[in-house]
């Protein structure tokens, strides 16, 4: 990995999830739709259409060109409880740097389709990604997850390992499996049951507590109420629906036992407010130090071990 590339990266990731001002928006109740209308994002929206599962789906992305390219691209992959807007900070300084920056929200996520009867998989939304990018013309980039999307950032590199230059994962989930340390099943029936009580209090108690290390600032605001929106609008059955059949995709499809078989140069960010299960920590589940990195940052991120919001 190339220094030069490897400080924008790092500087990039410490920027995330942070405040964005052109992004505060009241803290009333707002009302948005299943796919977020009503809520701006920093940059124009685009749309890959295209057919999965016997549905025509549309996934929204941000695509960012810097004004001096540098002839690489990273792609930006949100986390359970965040959107494409929510890279804003990562977006101006990686793209500052020279980088072309996507960032993608998933398909069941933010401003993108929340099919019904969707079989939710990690390798179905790598699938997807690839098949994004290949629509770009982009062959190869740097991925980059945050949190959930660090798993699927992981997933991505594992089946399409020539297509990844970089992997970089901000604080992921599933540096563990979860099954084998004891956390109870939950049925889809009980999925859904939760996603009927969230409410903006819930969600902001959730991330206080995960994300931000029980501080708070009011910028932190936006990404509740972008949340809660959804299930105050016309939408909420579909953006529910949604979300619990994404929980019990995160909660059993572990990427614990396939650590070893991740090819591209991998760098893993921790908070210093986060502590990396076991697996991260012990050689036996991390590659030569020639190939991978972990470095601690100051950073207002997502602990490592699963909790649902509920």
């Amino acid at each position: 990995m190339h220094l030069k590339t490897l400080f924008h990266l790092a500087v990039a990731a410490t920027v995330a999830l942070g405040s964005s001002s052109a992004l505060a928006q009241s803290a009333a109740e707002p009302a948005y739709g299943p796919e977020l209308q009503g809520f701006d994002y920093p940059y124009p929206v685009e749309h890959y259409r295209f057919s999965s599962q016997g549905q025509e789906l549309d996934m929204a992305y941000l695509d960012v060109k810097p004004a001096t390219p540098n002839g690489q691209t990273a792609v930006l992959l949100h986390g359970k409880n965040f959107c494409a807007a929510t890279w804003d900070g990562t977006i101006k300084a990686l793209s500052g740097a020279g980088y072309r920056v996507i960032a993608i929200d998933q398909i069941g996520f933010c401003k993108s389709s929340k099919p019904e009867r969707y079989q939710f998989t990690f390798q179905q939304l790598a699938g997807n990604s690839r098949a994004l990018l290949a629509s770009l013309g982009i062959a190869h980039a740097i991925m980059v997850g945050h949190s959930t999307g660090g798993m699927l950032a992981m997933r991505y590199a594992l089946m399409y390992p020539e297509a990844t230059d970089q992997l970089v994962l901000v604080d992921p989930i599933g540096l563990e499996d979860w099954k084998a340390k004891g956390v109870p099943w939950l049925s889809l029936d009980g999925w859904m049951q939760r996603e009927t009580r969230v409410t903006a209090d819930s969600i902001r108690a959730y991330e206080r507590a995960t994300y931000y290390a029980d501080t708070w600032d009011a910028s932190y605001e936006t990404w509740v109420q972008m949340l809660a929106g959804m299930y105050r609008g016309p939408g909420r059955a579909a953006v529910a629906s949604s979300s619990a059949r994404l929980y019990d995709m995160i909660a059993t499809q572990p990427v614990f036992y396939e650590f070893e078989q991740i090819k591209p140069p991998t760098l893993l960010f921790v908070g210093d407010k986060d502590t990396p299960p076991r697996s991260a920590r012990t050689p036996r589940r991390r590659r030569s130090a020639r190939r991978s990195a972990i470095i601690r940052c100051w950073a207002r991120r997502p602990r490592s071990g699963f909790r649902m919001r509920s």
